[in-house]
C-alpha cells in the first residue's frame, strides 16, 4: 500500500461535504483514510504535487487515487490503479450470493454506494481485469463504454499456414 501520510487527513469539511452529498458514514469508514491534497492532474492522469485545487485522497492497494470533486477529475500517483475500489475485483465476498461487481459512473456514485463496487478509471485495462468477474451490474450511462471497452484486444495479424498435400505415384 502506498504511503499517504504526506497528505493531510481530511477534515471536518471535506467530511461534512461528502455526507451532504448523500455519502454514508459507512462508505466514509470503509474509503479511509481519506486524506486532502493540493496540486493538479497532468495529461498523463498523474498527479502533481503543489499549487493547485484540493483533491480528495483514497488509498488502494498499489497507488493513490486523487479526485478533483468540482471538476470531477480523477489522477493516480504511480498509475498502477485501474480502478478505485479495484480490491472489490478479486474479493470473492463481491459475487457471494449471485450478488455482482457494481460499475459505478463517478467517484461519487462509488461513495454514495458505500464503495459497494468499484469506478473504473482506466477502461484501456477494463478488458484484461473485468473478463473472468463472473457478474457485473453497469451504471446505465456507462453502458456505451462498457460495451466498447469490453471486447478482448485486437490480436496480432493472423495467417495460415497451408500443410503440403503429398501426391500419388
Amino acid at each position: 500500500m502506498i504511503d499517504l501520510s504526506n497528505y493531510s487527513p481530511a477534515e471536518p469539511k471535506h467530511i461534512g461535504w461528502l455526507r451532504a452529498q448523500g455519502v454514508p458514514v459507512v462508505a466514509i469508514a470503509n474509503a479511509a483514510p481519506i486524506r486532502v491534497a493540493n496540486g493538479f492532474i497532468a495529461d498523463d492522469g498523474r498527479f502533481e504535487d503543489g499549487h493547485g485545487q484540493c483533491h480528495l485522497v483514497f488509498a488502494e492497494a498499489e497507488d493513490a487515487v486523487f479526485w478533483q470533486p468540482r471538476e470531477n477529475r480523477v489522477g493516480t500517483a504511480l498509475g498502477r490503479s485501474f480502478a478505485l475500489g479495484e480490491d472489490a475485483v478479486t474479493n470473492p465476498g463481491t459475487y457471494a450470493f449471485d450478488n455482482n461487481l457494481n460499475l459505478w459512473a463517478s467517484p461519487i456514485d462509488w461513495l454514495i454506494s458505500g464503495c459497494d463496487g468499484c469506478f473504473v478509471l482506466d477502461w484501456s485495462r477494463a478488458w484484461s481485469r473485468l473478463q473472468d468477474v463472473p457478474r457485473v451490474a453497469v451504471a446505465e450511462r456507462l453502458l456505451p463504454l462498457y460495451r466498447a471497452r469490453m471486447k478482448p484486444p485486437r490480436g496480432p495479424e493472423t495467417f495460415v499456414l497451408r500443410e503440403k498435400q503429398a501426391v500419388a505415384a
